[in-house]
């Protein structure tokens, strides 16, 4: 478990599904939290059955295109001015809205569903989509469905592959406990079998 993942287990631990919603729907509002880092944690507590993995899909789903769609409403009525004013103190530059926005004028409706799975896309992705005036119901559309299919991805990755390399490291362990008794038994065997030479020696 990497520094991030295990900056975000404590709070998941403490917090549950609320901590996940929460720093999903801020970081899809805008802010430069890690969500991706915390769909993660969740999924691997759902393996150790700390969590259930549905409640983390669907939590996750929830809070990803609930903060998209509040991010949507801010750049559509205002906001961008505000990101322009104040966009530097929390990691968005003039610079990388206006890049950000160019992209999403030329590739349309579509990059909505591709920037989920690119961390600074993701934060700028409603208040983007907002802001260059993008149809409310084709975003809604869009959003709702790369929401899904970034968290489908992620926590059914890492809850598969959990689950498989725990089994493996279960059968490691095992593997380990036969090893360790076979090694006492033979170590057992041969005290055993040295102190009836030394008594058959010392008879003689």
């Amino acid at each position: 478990m990497n520094s991030l993942l295990a900056t975000a287990h404590p709070y998941i631990i403490q917090y549950g599904y609320g901590a996940l919603f929460g720093v999903l729907f801020a970081e899809s509002l805008g802010l430069p939290l890690p969500g991706e880092t915390f769909l993660v944690a969740a999924s691997f507590l759902a393996v150790q059955g700390q969590l259930n993995i549905w409640l983390v899909v669907v939590t996750a789903w929830a809070a990803a295109t609930l903060g998209d769609n509040a991010g949507y409403a801010i750049g559509r009525f205002g906001g961008r001015k505000l990101l322009v004013r104040h966009g530097a103190r929390v990691g968005i530059s003039v610079a990388r809205l206006d890049k950000t926005e160019r992209f999403f004028a030329h590739y349309g409706p579509e990059v909505v569903i591709v920037a989920r799975f690119f961390p600074v896309l993701r934060q700028l992705n409603g208040l983007t989509a907002g802001s260059v005036g993008m149809g409310w119901k084709r975003f809604a559309v869009y959003n709702a469905l790369g929401a899904l299919l970034w968290v489908g991805a992620w926590s059914a990755g890492v809850y598969y592959f959990g689950k498989q390399i725990e089994a493996w490291l279960l059968r490691v362990h095992t593997a380990e406990l036969w090893l360790a008794g076979a090694l006492a038994l033979v170590l057992l065997v041969a005290v055993v079998y040295w102190a009836m030479s030394k008594r058959s020696r010392s008879r003689r």
